[in-house]
């Protein structure tokens, strides 16, 4: 399906600031690269200005990711435990770092920009990197097997969580994953933690 101009702007200007960075990015730039005539103010048809890109592609991308997980959480409660919970949980683990990796233009601009737009930090923890982490929690409170656990899901599924969050931007920033462990390796490793977790049956009486 072809992109709107709108939709290009977004994803070529995404682009560039992940790449160069926001201030070093100017408008005519972002209009080339969509496809318009650099410097005639075709940006200005749909935006009113370089931030309001930005802005844009921050909130969209958040949008997007609630109805993501949303879709995704709706997936998991309609099929039930039809499957070994090791098989669910590397799922839900390679899911996360698909997710990650999906957004990794927006985590560059993140790291490197958003802090000269508070606003915009707000967008993306609220929208994109809270419901993330919130994800995990309900995920883990639908499962039967965890039910009677009697745990700390939210901070159970901030660790789980950041774990999946920092093994992706260690790969972006390091060049090579935390641990030299490729991504089969910690998966297995993350779902024989997340086992860990499950309640122990009660020791019979003597």
């Amino acid at each position: 399906m072809s992109r709107s101009t709108r939709e290009r702007i977004i994803d070529e200007a995404l682009r560039l600031f992940a790449e160069r960075g926001y201030a070093a990015t100017s408008v005519a730039e972002i209009e080339a690269a969509s496809g318009l005539s650099p410097g005639a103010g075709g940006l200005y048809r749909h935006f009113k200005s370089k931030y309001e890109v930005l802005a844009a592609a921050m909130n969209e991308h958040a949008t997007r990711t609630r109805q993501q997980i949303a879709e995704a959480l709706a997936e998991v409660h309609a099929a039930g435990p039809t499957v070994a919970v090791e098989e669910r949980l590397a799922e839900l683990c390679r899911s996360g770092l698909a997710k990650v990796r999906e957004e990794s233009e927006l985590t560059r601009v993140f790291f490197r920009d958003l802090s000269q737009f508070p606003e915009l930090v707000g967008v993306v923890r609220e929208g994109l990197l809270q419901p993330m982490f919130d994800s995990i929690t309900t995920w883990f409170e639908a499962q039967p097997e965890y039910r009677e656990a009697g745990l700390d899901w939210s901070g159970i599924g901030a660790v789980l969580g950041g774990a999946v969050v920092h093994y992706r931007l260690f790969e972006e920033t390091v060049g090579e994953p935390p641990g030299r462990a490729d991504r089969d390796r910690f998966v297995a490793s993350w779902v024989r933690l997340a086992l860990g977790l499950l309640p122990q049956p009660a020791a019979a009486a003597v």
